[in-house]
């Protein structure tokens, strides 16, 4: 019982680090990736779904985006998708694919996206310290009911630190790697 608490604040740490990485590969950069159009979804057929689901996504330059629908009565509903985002992209349509070309970054609009990505960082390590607040809780609750020694209580506390530490170290080391994407030229 006592390894449980242990092992289930880990994963729900390993969950906020992936969450806090997904939410950080929907920042563009000035390099093109398809996980930028991650997010998008949209209206087909009156269903909203993800672009993924009907289309191919590719970038087969830096500063380029192709998106190859599966159907071609699509195309129209995709362009209007890109162009409601808020990720300032224009698509070029020639009937059969979209072009998406990826402008440099202004250097105002670096240090923005290095403010949206910190922002990011600092709600992983939030969420982080939560799950550490919790799994603290369990461990003094079964401590005061009797089900854990004070010595094996301190033990598992520490490991629960011991988790928390690395998975924050984790998010430091996302926000180090993704501002310097941002910043690069």
């Amino acid at each position: 019982m006592s390894r449980q608490i242990v092992d289930q604040a880990r994963e729900r740490m390993d969950k906020s680090v992936q969450h806090t990485r997904d939410e950080m590969l929907h920042i563009r950069t000035g390099k093109a990736s398809p996980l930028l159009l991650d997010g998008i979804k949209i209206d087909y057929y009156g269903t909203n779904v993800g672009l993924k689901q009907i289309a191919n996504v590719t970038a087969p330059e830096p500063r380029l985006l192709i998106v190859h629908p599966f159907d071609k009565n699509a195309l129209a509903a995709i362009e209007k998708a890109i162009i409601a985002s808020d990720l300032g992209l224009t698509p070029n349509s020639d009937g059969r694919v979209i072009r998406l070309p990826i402008p440099t970054l202004t250097t105002e609009r670096r240090a923005e996206l290095v403010k949206i990505v910190r922002r990011i960082a600092e709600e992983g390590r939030v969420a982080v310290r939560a799950v550490r607040r919790d799994a603290n809780e369990q461990i003094r609750k079964s401590e005061k009911a009797g089900e854990l020694s004070e010595d094996e209580s301190h033990r598992l506390i520490d490991l629960v630190q011991k988790e928390t530490d690395s998975h924050i170290s984790e998010i430091d080391e996302l926000l180090k790697i993704r501002e310097n994407e941002i910043r690069e030229e």
